[in-house]
């Protein structure tokens, strides 16, 4: 790793001040949906088919999951702005025959919250505070995504404004009112 390589985002950015375990702001999305796409042929190449299929239809795509199951198939989830839930229909509908995967189904009832702050690469303990903040809560977490700066979370819709109130109250920021909202479904 070069010296440059090893530099923290509090040395890249000194207005930052040093890099901390800090969470700046918490984020929510309730304009998500979770596609899944079931038994699809567990081999090289077939994520991109599906994904490439959908970028032709102009769907952009968030968080993903691939999971793999002993037969030979493998299922693949992921979100996309609500907004954007019949081109997937549509899509899928018309690739079956090539994609060769079983069935699709869309939920429209998540929600997206996310963390977001410096420090998340170097310091341990933060993933723990936000997935315990949901877990107090009886908050299940249906997918999860994460960076440098951000850890994110696909919950049912009916819970996302409590995983908001918990994470605030977890990482000190609680507010009469949120911080941030993610519209679009472009999680940043």
């Amino acid at each position: 790793m070069t010296e440059e390589e090893a530099k923290s985002m509090g040395d890249l950015f000194p207005d930052l001040g040093p890099e901390a375990p800090v969470i700046s702001g918490i984020a929510h999305d309730r304009s998500e949906a979770l596609a899944t796409v079931r038994g699809v042929p567990n081999e090289p190449g077939m994520a991109a088919k599906v994904f490439t299929e959908l970028a032709t239809a102009g769907v952009n795509v968030d968080m993903i999951v691939q999971a793999g199951a002993s037969v030979g198939t493998a299922d693949i989830s992921f979100t996309v702005p609500e907004a954007a839930v019949k081109q997937v229909q549509d899509t899928l509908l018309d690739k079956q025959e090539e994609l060769g995967y079983h069935s699709f189904d869309i939920n429209t009832n998540v929600g997206k919250v996310a963390v977001v702050g410096v420090g998340m690469k170097t310091h341990s303990g933060l993933a723990a505070k936000f997935f315990r903040a949901l877990s107090d809560k009886g908050i299940n977490v249906l997918m999860i995504s994460t960076s440098e700066i951000r850890i994110a979370a696909l919950v049912p819709l009916e819970q996302l404004n409590e995983a908001v109130k918990a994470l605030h109250t977890a990482y000190g920021l609680d507010a009469t009112q949120i911080e941030a909202v993610v519209y679009g479904g472009t999680g940043r």
